[in-house]
C-alpha cells in the first residue's frame, strides 16, 4: 500500500532532551472553552493524517491484517463514502461523514513486527515525517505500552488497538491513550464461574504463559480467579514470544498431575501450543479421574480458524464476536462482509471503533487538540458500536463493557462460524476499582499536548 506522506515543517518533536519530565508534569491548562493554545501537529490545510501502528509481520500479523482493514474501512465512512456502518448505530450523532471537523482523512501506516522498538520508530516516523495527530494500533501489549508512552512525551494521542494486558491501563496507564479493549482481570472474572459449572472446583491447573506483559497479567488474572474458585495451581512456565514449537514445553505437562492446561498465548502462540498440545494426546487423557482439559483464556476467530478442529470445545474469552445480533454489530458486520469479502474479528471490531470514539470525541470537543479529545473521553457514555452500553472510565482510561465467554463450537456451520458464545458477562461482574492490586502503581498523569 502506498503512503500518503505529508511534510512536517517544523523541528524534531523527539529531539533528545526536547521532552523530558517536564512534559509528562506540565499542568493542566486547558479547559473546554480554551483550546486555542497551539498543539504538535494541529491541521492547518483541508486534511488531517491519522496513524495506523499495526503488525503487518511477526506472529500477529493476522490480527494486524484485519485491524488495517477495519481502520481503512472506518475512513471510508467517517469521509462519507460508503454505508455508514457504525455511525449509524452510534448514540453519539456528532459526526457527519465530513471527515473530522470538516477535514478529509488520510492516513499512514507502520509495521510493528510485534516488536516494541519496532513500533515505537514506526509511530515516531508517523509523528515528525507524516504529522499524524493520533497514533492507533496494535496487537502486542508490550507495543502498546511503550507506543502509548511515546505519544504521551511527543504529545499526540494513542487509541490502543488489540491489547489485553492489565498493565496498559493499570502501572503504564497515560493519559493521552486510551483503551476500548477489555482487559485480563476481566477475562479472569468473565471466565472462572463458567469454569467452574463446566469442571468443578477441584481441578489442577498447569499454565504456559507468553513471555512479555501480556502473559504475565493473563497468568496472574486467570490463575487467581481459579484459585479463588478451588483450583490449585501446579506450575507457571513462561514461553518466548517468538517460539513456534512448544513440544518441549507440553512434555513436562504429561509428567505433571495437572487436569488443566491454560495456555495464556495468542495468536500464532496459541495456535501452534494448542496444536503441539492435541499432538501430544492432552485432549484424550484422563489425570486425578478427570477428562484433561484446555484453557485459552483470550480467543480470536482468527486464532480459532487457525487451530482448526483443535478449537473444539475450549473454553476462552472475546471482547466482541461477529455473531452478536445488536444493530451496531449487524451493521459493522455487513459493512466489513461487503467490502472484504469475511466477518470481521475482535481485532477489526475495537480498531474500527477506536478510531471512530477518537473522530467523534474531536468532533464533540470541537478541537484535535489532545486535551480537549481527553475530556470529550474521560467518562464518556455511549452504545451502538457493538458492546452495549459502555462507559470510557475517567480514572484509567479503560472502558467498561460486557465481555463474551466462549467455546470452539463441535460442529461449525462455515469456516468462519468456529466459536459460539456461552455467556455474556455483564459489565458489573468484571469490573474493578481503580486501585485493585492487579492495576497498582504507575500514575495517569496529565494530558500533552506537545507543544
Amino acid at each position: 500500500m502506498s503512503l500518503i506522506r505529508k511534510p512536517l515543517n517544523r523541528r524534531s518533536i523527539l529531539r533528545a532532551g526536547a521532552l523530558g519530565g517536564s512534559a509528562l508534569a506540565m499542568p493542566t491548562i486547558f479547559t473546554s472553552r480554551a483550546w486555542s493554545a497551539g498543539y504538535l501537529n494541529e491541521p492547518t490545510g483541508a486534511t488531517v493524517t491519522l496513524g495506523f501502528n499495526v503488525p503487518q509481520t511477526g506472529p500477529y500479523a493476522d490480527e494486524g491484517a484485519d485491524e488495517l482493514r477495519a481502520y481503512q474501512l472506518a475512513v471510508e465512512h467517517l469521509n462519507g463514502e460508503g454505508d455508514g456502518g457504525m455511525l449509524n448505530t452510534f448514540s453519539s450523532k456528532a459526526l457527519k461523514g465530513n471527515g473530522i471537523l470538516g477535514k478529509k482523512v488520510e492516513y499512514v501506516t507502520g509495521d510493528t513486527q510485534t516488536k516494541s522498538d519496532a513500533a515505537r520508530a514506526s509511530a515516531k516516523s508517523m509523528i515528525e515525517k507524516d504529522g499524524a495527530i493520533m497514533i492507533t494500533g496494535g496487537s502486542s501489549s508490550g507495543v502498546a505500552v511503550a507506543v502509548q508512552a511515546l505519544c504521551q512525551e511527543a504529545g499526540v494521542i494513542f487509541m490502543a488497538g488489540l491489547t489485553h494486558s492489565n498493565d496498559t491501563t493499570g502501572k503504564d496507564k497515560k493519559a493521552n491513550g486510551f483503551r476500548h479493549f477489555f482487559n485480563s482481570y476481566m477475562s479472569g472474572a468473565a471466565l472462572a464461574p463458567v469454569l467452574k459449572n463446566a469442571y468443578g472446583d477441584d481441578r489442577k491447573a498447569y499454565h504456559l504463559t507468553a513471555d512479555y506483559n501480556w502473559g504475565y497479567t493473563t497468568e496472574q488474572a486467570v490463575r487467581e480467579s481459579t484459585e479463588a474458585l478451588g483450583w490449585e495451581t501446579v506450575e507457571t512456565v513462561k514461553t518466548p514470544l517468538a517460539a513456534t514449537d512448544f513440544s518441549a514445553y507440553i512434555t513436562p505437562v504429561l509428567q505433571s498431575d495437572a487436569d488443566v492446561l491454560v495456555l495464556n498465548h495468542y495468536g500464532g502462540n496459541m495456535v501452534n501450543s494448542l496444536t503441539n498440545a492435541v499432538q501430544f494426546g492432552l485432549r484424550d487423557k484422563q489425570v486425578n479421574g478427570k477428562n484433561f482439559e484446555i484453557i485459552v483464556p483470550l480467543y480470536s476467530r482468527l486464532m480459532a480458524k487457525g487451530a482448526g478442529e483443535n478449537v473444539k470445545g475450549i473454553f476462552g474469552s472475546t471482547n466482541w464476536h461477529w455473531s452478536l445480533q445488536d444493530e451496531g454489530s449487524k451493521a459493522f458486520v455487513q459493512s466489513f462482509g461487503q467490502k472484504y469479502g469475511f466477518p470481521p474479528s475482535q481485532a477489526a471490531h475495537t480498531t474500527y471503533v477506536q478510531a471512530i470514539l477518537y473522530a467523534d470525541a474531536c468532533e464533540r470537543a470541537g478541537t484535535f487538540n489532545p486535551c480537549g479529545v481527553v475530556e470529550a473521553l474521560e467518562g464518556f457514555e455511549f452504545d451502538g458500536l457493538g458492546n452495549g452500553k459502555t462507559l470510557y472510565r475517567a480514572e484509567d482510561h479503560q472502558c467498561f463493557k460486557d465481555v463474551l465467554v466462549v467455546k470452539g463450537k463441535e460442529n461449525p456451520s462455515s469456516a468462519f462460524d468456529l466459536l459460539e458464545i456461552v455467556e455474556v458477562t455483564p459489565a458489573a461482574q468484571v469490573t474493578y476499582p481503580p486501585d485493585h492490586p492487579q492495576f497498582a502503581g504507575g500514575a495517569l498523569g496529565t494530558c500533552n499536548p506537545g507543544a
